[in-house]
C-alpha cells in the first residue's frame, strides 16, 4: 500500500547524500519533495500541513547544523515525525478488571467487521485467552452464517441465538451474550454489530444502544483503508456520534495509497490498534507505529520478522538444527528431511514475498520480490518427497537413473533435480560455515562475514631447498667444499659470532640474561 509513498521519500533523500551541510534551499526543496509525496499518498491536508512544519523546524534547528551526516538526522526526524503522526506508542488492549472483556466492533458496511472478528478471536485465543463471538448484524443477509463460518475456521466459540437476515433485536442478543458468556467461562466478547453503506441516524441509534446495553470496555473503529480521505470523514461521524477508543485498519495489503492509514490517528486523536494485512484469518497483528514508519521508509521491519519467526521455530528445533551444522563432520548430518522441515517451517511464517519486503533496503529490488513465484516451494518440497528415505540421508547416491526416476515421480525434468541437489549441497556448506564461526564465504577480513575462527589460514608454501648438482663429481666437490666451510665456522666460533661451545654446557652471555 505504502509503494509509492516509499519511492518517493526514499529518491528525496537520495539527493541529500553527500553534502556535508544542508543550506535553507535544501531543506526547503527537501520539504516540498515530502509534501507532494504525503499528498499524493492522499494523506488529509492539516495532517500533511502538521508534519512538513515540525520536520521543517527541526531540520533547521542544531541537531540537524551539528549533526555528523545531516542527511542521516534529516532520515532520522522523519522518521521520528511519521511515527507521531501515527500514533506514538503502540496502544495495547484494556482487559476489565472482572472478566468478560467487551469488545465492541463499529463501521461502515464492507469495511470488514465480521471478517476482523475472527481473525480478532483467533489473535487473542493464540495470546491465551477465551474469546466469544457474538452476532449482532441482524440486518444484512448471511452476515450471521458468515459470523458461524469464521468463527468455526479460527476455532473460537459464538453466540447466534438469532437467524438474522432481518430477524431478531440486536440489542437483545448483545445484551443476553454477557450473560452466555459468564456461564461458559469466557474472558473477551466480540460483539459483531451492523454497518450500513454510509452514515445514517439509524445506525448510530443502533450501535449506541448497543454501546448502552453492553457498557464496552473497547470500542474499535473498523476502517477500510482503501477508501480514502473518505475513511476520516466517517471516523470523525462515529467519533461525534458513538465515540470509539481505538481504530482498526482493515485490507492494508491493497494497492490504494494508503493516507487514511497516515491520516486517522492525527485526525480523530484515537491511535490505530491493529492492522488486517490479507485474507487469511493469520493476516492480522497489532499495530506498531515506529515498525509501520520504518516500513515506509524502507529501513524494513526486522521486529515483527523475528516475532513470526519465533511464532513458528520452536527453540528445542533450531538447537537441534544448530547442532547438526555445527558438527565435527562438516554439517553431514544436516539431510534433504531437514532441509524439507525448515523449508515448510519458513512457509508456515507467510509469503516469501511478505518475509523479504521486512528486511532493510528491499524497497530497491521490490519488482524482483514481486515476481518470486511461491510455487516454487512447492515444487521444491515435491521433489524431495519423491525421493527414498535412504536417498534424502545420503543425496550423494543419487545418479542419472534415481535423478529420472525422481524427476518422473514429482513432475518436474531431471535438471531441476540435480540443480536441488547440488544448491542443497552448496547451502549445507555455507550454513555449515556460518554455524561454525567462519561467516559467509567470500568475504575475508570482515567480522562475521569470514575470515573468522572457523575459517582455515592460507598455508604458506615451502620454500625449496639449495637442489644439488645431478654430476656425480660436480656434487662431490659441492659437498667437500660445504664441510670446509662448517670447519671453519667451527674453529671462528658459533652462529651470531658467538663462540662454539659444546650444547651441553651451553650458557647465554650475561647480556641476555635479563632478557629471560
Amino acid at each position: 500500500m505504502f509503494d509509492t509513498l516509499s519511492d518517493r521519500l526514499s529518491a528525496t533523500f537520495k539527493n541529500l547524500r553527500g553534502k556535508g551541510r544542508l543550506s535553507e534551499a535544501d531543506i526547503d526543496a527537501t520539504a516540498r519533495e515530502i509534501r507532494i509525496a504525503l499528498l499524493e499518498a492522499d494523506v488529509a491536508l492539516p495532517v500533511v500541513r502538521a508534519f512538513i512544519a515540525n520536520v521543517k523546524e527541526r531540520a533547521r534547528g542544531v541537531e540537524v547544523s551539528q549533526a555528523l551526516n545531516p542527511a542521516q538526522q534529516v532520515v532520522k526526524i522523519v522518521n521520528e515525525e511519521l511515527v507521531a503522526i501515527l500514533g506514538g506508542e503502540t496502544r495495547r488492549l484494556r482487559l476489565a478488571k472482572t472478566a468478560p472483556t467487551v469488545i465492541m466492533l463499529a463501521g461502515l458496511q464492507g469495511a470488514g467487521k465480521t471478517t476482523l472478528a475472527g481473525k480478532l478471536g483467533l489473535w487473542l485465543k493464540g495470546q491465551g485467552h477465551s474469546p466469544l463471538l457474538v452476532a449482532c448484524d441482524l440486518q444484512r443477509p448471511n452476515a450471521v452464517n458468515q459470523l458461524s463460518v469464521v468463527a468455526e475456521r479460527a476455532g473460537v466459540a459464538v453466540y447466534a441465538p438469532e437467524p438474522g437476515n432481518g430477524v431478531g433485536d440486536p440489542v437483545q442478543v448483545a445484551k443476553d451474550s454477557i450473560e452466555f458468556a459468564k456461564a461458559k467461562v469466557h474472558d473477551i466478547v466480540i460483539v459483531d454489530t451492523a454497518g450500513r453503506l454510509g452514515i445514517d441516524q439509524e445506525l448510530m441509534q443502533q450501535a449506541a444502544d448497543i454501546r448502552d446495553a453492553v457498557s464496552p470496555d473497547e470500542i474499535l473503529f473498523v476502517v477500510d483503508a482503501m477508501i480514502g480521505q473518505d475513511a476520516v470523514n466517517t471516523a470523525e461521524a462515529f467519533r461525534d456520534g458513538v465515540g470509539f477508543d481505538g481504530v482498526v485498519l482493515s485490507k492494508l495489503d491493497g494497492d490504494a495509497r494508503g493516507g487514511a492509514a497516515l491520516s486517522i490517528a492525527h485526525v480523530t486523536g484515537k491511535q490505530v490498534m491493529f492492522a488486517s494485512n490479507g485474507e487469511k484469518l493469520e493476516d492480522f497483528d497489532a499495530f506498531h507505529p515506529d515498525r509501520m514508519a520504518s516500513r515506509i521508509l524502507d529501513m524494513g521491519d526486522l521486529l515483527t520478522l523475528i516475532e513470526q519467526a519465533e511464532k513458528t521455530f520452536s527453540q528445542e528445533e533450531a538447537a537441534k538444527m544448530a547442532s547438526k551444522l555445527q558438527s565435527s563432520k562438516g554439517g553431514k548430518d544436516f539431510t534433504l528431511d531437514d532441509f524439507l522441515a525448515q523449508m515448510e517451517q519458513v512457509r508456515k511464517m507467510g509469503s516469501i514475498s511478505k518475509l523479504l519486503g521486512m528486511l532493510p533496503g528491499m524497497g530497491q529490488i521490490k519488482d524482483q520480490i514481486n515476481n518470486i513465484d511461491e510455487r516454487d516451494i512447492d515444487r521444491t518440497a515435491a521433489i524431495i518427497k519423491s525421493m527414498t528415505p535412504k536417498e534424502r540421508a545420503e543425496p550423494t547416491l543419487i545418479n542419472g537413473s534415481r535423478r529420472a526416476r525422481i524427476a518422473k515421480g514429482s513432475g518436474v525434468e531431471v535438471s531441476a533435480v540435480k540443480s536441488l541437489v547440488e544448491r542443497f549441497f552448496e547451502a549445507r556448506k555455507m550454513m555449515s560455515k556460518m554455524a561454525q564461526g567462519g561467516g559467509m564465504p567470500g568475504m575475508p577480513g570482515m567480522p562475521g562475514m569470514g575470515g573468522g575462527p572457523g575459517r582455515q589460514k592460507k598455508q604458506v608454501k615451502q620454500a625449496k631447498g639449495k637442489r644439488k648438482s645431478g654430476n656425480p663429481m660436480k656434487r662431490k666437490a659441492e659437498e667437500a667444499a660445504a664441510a670446509e666451510r662448517r670447519e671453519q665456522a667451527a674453529a671462528q666460533g658459533g652462529a651470531f659470532g658467538l663462540p662454539a661451545q659444546d650444547d651441553k654446557n651451553f650458557e647465554l652471555p650475561d647480556e641476555f640474561k635479563k632478557f629471560m
